[in-house]
């Protein structure tokens, strides 16, 4: 009678610890065991809805996203919050796809969003990002935070390739990298190696990716319409020259990055304890 009651002990620690990874998948009575084995770490993966070629799925960086949350939280466990792709995209409205809310409505659902996250327990939240037109966003809203007082830390998840492994993808790529901005060998290749069912890659020499440089008489200056004026398709580079081999080499590097960071955000005790620390501060200026 002992022994089977210490197997059904074991067998019940061991189906407790083997719980999802993704918030939507997570039973409300996995929520404490699922809080206490992140170390209350959410990954809040955005990806957009926007035509990527001829070739290449409309949800492909929402496809990215979600591939490296998944294979990540199998090396390093934390809660994975649903799709999300409420991003920026004004740049690709002229395109069949595209999904471009108001930029208030936007801004206003990413900090709703994390303020519930929050609420359920989670006190590091990860924004993993899968769109290029995201980042400026995303690093104002990071600073952002420092607006007001929380009991919660955002991390923008923000890799930066090292110089052997860019070597390495220099060696096996067929393009050239300067002109590989979007829907091009890189993106496709990486969705050849995680959704080759979704890729049509014939189709990706039926529009060109070539940069027209049609305001390269305004030097160092900036303007909404850059993207447009450069890339009317929505498309730069050459997709038709992905290959399974180079995504999986992509691919794995950015899952290795993705758990490096979540183990060192798991273990981070000092952000929140040197935000605390700036907001005493801020408080008492004025002599309040």
């Amino acid at each position: 009678m002992r022994l089977l009651l210490l197997l059904l002990l074991f067998s019940s620690t061991a189906f407790a610890q083997d719980i999802p990874a993704r918030w939507d998948e997570l039973t409300a009575s996995d929520w404490p065991k699922a809080l206490e084995k992140s170390n209350r770490t959410c990954i809040l993966p955005i990806g957009i809805l926007e035509k990527h070629g001829l070739h290449a799925p409309i949800g492909s960086d929402l496809i990215h996203v979600r591939e490296w949350s998944a294979r990540a939280t199998k090396n390093e466990y934390a809660v994975v919050f649903p799709d999300y792709f409420y991003g920026q995209v004004y740049e690709a409205q002229q395109q069949p796809g595209t999904f471009a809310l108001p930029s208030r409505l936007v801004w206003d659902l990413l900090d709703a969003t994390v303020e519930e996250i929050a609420r359920n327990g989670f006190d590091k939240i990860v924004i993993v990002n899968g769109h290029g037109g995201n980042p400026q966003l995303l690093r104002y809203f990071v600073q952002s935070q420092l607006e007001k007082r929380r009991d919660y830390a955002v991390y923008f998840f923000d890799p930066v390739n090292e110089p052997a492994f860019a070597e390495k993808v220099s060696k096996t790529r067929k393009s050239d990298p300067a002109g590989d901005q979007h829907g091009g060998e890189n993106e496709t290749s990486s969705l050849l190696y995680l959704r080759p069912d979704l890729v049509k890659q014939e189709r990706a020499i039926q529009e060109s990716g070539e940069n027209l440089k049609r305001l390269a008489s305004l030097p160092n200056l900036y303007t909404g319409i850059w993207w447009y004026a450069s890339y009317p398709n929505h498309y730069a580079g050459e997709g038709a020259k992905a290959t399974k081999e180079l995504g999986k080499l992509l691919t794995e590097n950015k899952v290795d990055q993705l758990t490096k960071a979540l183990k060192a955000v798991k273990a981070d005790t000092k952000t929140l304890e040197l935000q605390n620390e700036y907001f005493d501060r801020v408080d008492k200026v004025g002599g309040r």
